[in-house]
């Protein structure tokens, strides 16, 4: 049974069916118009604010947009920065990072969500700014940009220094100035903004830049790197803890000194510098050795060189004097000597004296039988000497004719007798190793090797192999021909014509 609640029914009542009372004049809204509705308001309502809060979940999109969430304790917020305020930013947005951002609120209709749209974001106070730091500083260190055997060491004497500071500060006049009080060097200057928008970047492109200079352009590379700024605070010297400003002077090719603000300033850019300085003064310091110094220095060893080397020469000529007082006098050594050469002198005067007087006594003996007569009554004897004996050039010419004619027969016979004169007819003369010429069967067989000579060359043969046994001995003529028995034959069987004897020649003496 249905309830009866009429008495209640103002007309509002839902039904199957929607139904207009009569005088109602709200029409429904659609969910777009109430989403539209609702964002104007809240717009309107909170067109500027600034909330304090932790960033979580950042995430930059391609499109360079930044997404992420404020958070407090108690509650949550999405936030959104379009990509030409992210650009813009001073620092890297990292989740666990308090921060003042400030922009407007607004809805997203496609999800029933509010949301701010940051335009600036800011670091909550330095406690958040050191937070950040050091979160960055030990993911930088996690990756070994801060490692100890990654520093380098620095040139003793650099040619040329490369600075990277403004042009403009005090920092580069006391630079140059301490410079020029140590030891004068050439410097080059790449001016960058030291803070504010763009500076990290401007540093980072300044370290990079040295680096690539080629060597031995017209343009001096330099040989250290010196990146500097003065004094301020930690927003201040906050360009010089941007990573890509780290990430510079850890890949740079060049040793790179840290000198940014005071001594108790420290960034992250003096832990992936090779060294880093207190103050731009002392960085100057570290860059070169005082030349005065450096001077002294070489006096100093120098001296010692000279010591060093003069010393042993010193020691030899006093070694020398206690010797040479040891030694005996030259006087006593030569007093001996000198008296036997005065002995030995008056004797050979003596000597001399005695045999030039028997020479010339000798002498006039002689001079009496060296008369001009008597020479020439000799010649005239040994002439008529020779004249008995024949020697006349025409005797020997004759002696000589008879001699060649003699010999003319042998000469023409001689050919005739070599044993190889029979191979240019195609005979073989059969020999031994050891030249000997075998005649015989017998004696052929005996051997090891034979040689059979042609006339072109020598064949090496074996006996016996073959069938050597089986071969007719060689026929007595042909072997009469090649072997020298008969050739000693026919030569006795010709006698040798005797030339009657020639009278012998007498002695000439």
């Amino acid at each position: 049974m249905p309830f009866d609640d009429d008495e209640f029914d103002d007309g509002r009542s839902g039904g199957l069916v929607a139904k207009q009372a009569a005088g109602d004049n709200a029409a429904p809204l659609s969910i777009s118009e109430i989403s539209n509705l609702l964002k104007r308001t809240v717009e309107d309502r909170f067109g500027f604010v600034r909330l304090r809060g932790e960033l979580s979940g950042v995430k930059r999109a391609a499109s360079g947009h930044l997404y992420c969430a404020l958070k407090d304790d108690k509650a949550v917020i999405d936030g959104v920065m379009w990509r030409g305020g992210a650009q813009r930013l001073a620092f890297r947005p990292e989740d666990g990072v308090e921060v003042i951002a400030t922009g407007k609120l607004t809805t997203y209709p496609g999800r029933s969500k509010y949301q701010i749209v940051i335009e600036t974001m800011e670091i909550a106070g330095e406690g958040a700014l050191l937070a950040l730091l050091e979160k960055l500083r030990a993911r930088l260190a996690a990756e070994g940009l801060f490692a100890p055997e990654r520093k380098r060491a620095l040139p003793f004497l650099p040619q040329v220094i490369g600075v990277v500071t403004s042009p403009t500060g005090a920092v580069i006049r006391d630079i140059l100035h301490r410079l020029a009080d140590r030891f004068p060097s050439r410097v080059l200057v790449w001016p960058v903004l030291v803070q504010g928008d763009g500076a990290a970047q401007q540093i980072a492109n300044a370290v990079r830049g040295f680096s690539a200079i080629p060597p031995g352009g017209a343009v001096p590379r330099p040989d250290l790197v010196i990146v500097a700024r003065g004094g301020g605070s930690i927003e201040d010297l906050w360009s010089f803890n941007e990573e890509m400003v780290v990430r510079a002077v850890a890949e740079s090719a060049i040793p790179v000194i840290s000198a940014v603000g005071h001594e108790t300033d420290t960034t992250l850019c003096d832990y992936a510098a090779d060294r880093r300085a207190p103050t731009p003064t002392a960085a100057a310091e570290m860059a070169v050795p005082v030349r005065a110094e450096l001077a002294a220095t070489l006096d100093e060893l120098a001296y010692r060189m000279r010591r060093c080397v003069l010393r042993p020469v010193t020691l030899g000529r006093e070694r020398l004097e206690a010797r040479v007082q040891r030694l005996p006098r030259p006087e006593a050594i030569l007093a001996a000597k000198a008296q036997k050469l005065d002995e030995l002198s008056d004797r050979l005067r003596r000597g001399l004296r005695d045999e030039a007087g028997a020479k010339r006594e000798q002498l006039g003996r002689v001079a009496a039988k060296l008369s001009l007569p008597l020479l020439r009554h000799r010649v005239q004897v040994s002439g008529e000497r020779i004249e008995r004996a024949g020697l006349h050039p025409r005797l020997l010419q004759r002696r000589w004719a008879m001699a060649r004619d003699s010999l003319a027969p042998m000469a023409r016979v001689l050919p005739q007798l070599d044993p190889d004169k029979p191979l240019d007819r195609g005979f073989a003369r059969v020999t031994a190793r050891d030249g000997r010429t075998l005649t015989t069967r017998d004696k052929a067989a005996q051997e090891a090797a034979l040689l059979l000579r042609f006339r072109d060359g020598t064949l090496e043969v074996t006996p016996g192999s073959g069938g050597a046994g089986s071969i007719d001995p060689t026929p007595p003529a042909a072997a009469a021909a090649v072997s020298s028995g008969p050739v000693e034959g026919a030569i006795a069987k010709r006698p040798v014509r005797q030339k009657p004897e020639e009278p012998r020649q007498g002695d000439l003496f």
